[in-house]
């Protein structure tokens, strides 16, 4: 059996990568190469010895522009470029749902303090504020009246950073205290969580609780059509459950998954392990 290596991308070693990394060198064909980004030069020439790389960096920027370097050196990379591009910025995300006609909740996008309170009262309250670019359920304003919103966007205006320069306005779902986290790996939906909390933001990065969530038909149909908008490979979905269906909320492309494995009893780490391998040029 020929030796696969692997470049692993990362930065901290946090609990998935030292799931992952375990996972890997329980395949006695598995080269590991560890690529830490706070370390990595680039030449545009010198490829690594590596067949495909997996990313698992907690920085967006380092992540993005080291899989594009490692893709133009023809390295197949698990999360792509491209996907990652795309899930990295819930604009673009929300633009390829909608180019795939996958579901998702009415939103408004709009680049000026007046231009998004209209926007606002046009989606009508209450509205959920996101940054763009961003994770972990943060900085996220539910929004309930004029009120609110003016104060809110103001103090965005002002902060003007990058991060709160450009309005991201969802329509907010009232998801009766939980939503739905969904594990896409390839071709395949192989598990689902419902992650449960009294607070509005029902992350587990912010406490919520995770019990298993079947994986339905309708479940995996949705969440299939998602990850193949943004570009496939290995995605995690979140959906909202409303009245008229599922609707799907994010695509995250660095996903994480430590919560998940004892609650599904899947392998989650295991398959996409597979996936990885799967990808290797020859």
């Amino acid at each position: 059996m020929a030796t696969i290596h692997v470049g692993f991308l990362h930065s901290l070693v946090r609990k998935e990568e030292k799931l992952l990394l375990t996972e890997f060198r329980k395949r006695a064909n598995v080269n590991l190469i560890m690529l830490d980004d706070r370390s990595l030069q680039f030449d545009l020439h010198t490829k690594p010895e590596a067949d495909v790389i997996i990313e698992r960096s907690i920085n967006h920027s380092r992540a993005l522009h080291a899989l594009r370097l490692y893709q133009s050196l023809g390295i197949p990379c698990v999360n792509s470029y491209q996907v990652s591009q795309t899930c990295g910025d819930k604009i673009l995300t929300s633009v390829a749902l909608r180019e795939h006609s996958v579901p998702q909740p009415d939103l408004r996008i709009a680049f000026t303090e007046e231009s998004a309170l209209a926007a606002i009262e046009d989606l009508g309250y209450p509205v959920v504020l996101k940054p763009a670019v961003g994770s972990w359920g943060r900085l996220l304003s539910k929004i309930n009246d004029r009120d609110a919103a003016e104060t809110v966007l103001e103090h965005k205006t002002v902060l003007g950073s990058y991060h709160h320069s450009i309005f991201f306005i969802q329509k907010y779902v009232a998801k009766q205290g939980r939503d739905i986290r969904a594990f896409v790996v390839g071709d395949e939906c192989i598990a689902a969580i419902y992650r449960s909390s009294d607070h509005w933001i029902t992350n587990t990065a912010r406490g919520a609780q995770a019990s298993n969530c079947p994986v339905t038909p309708e479940l995996a149909d949705i969440c299939l059509r998602a990850a193949r908008a943004v570009g496939g490979g290995v995605v995690a979905v979140d959906l909202f459950e409303s009245d008229g269906g599922l609707l799907v909320n994010e695509v995250n492309y660095t996903m994480e998954f430590r919560n998940s494995i004892d609650t599904t009893g899947v392998n989650i780490p295991g398959s996409v392990i597979d996936y990885i391998l799967s990808q290797a040029s020859a």
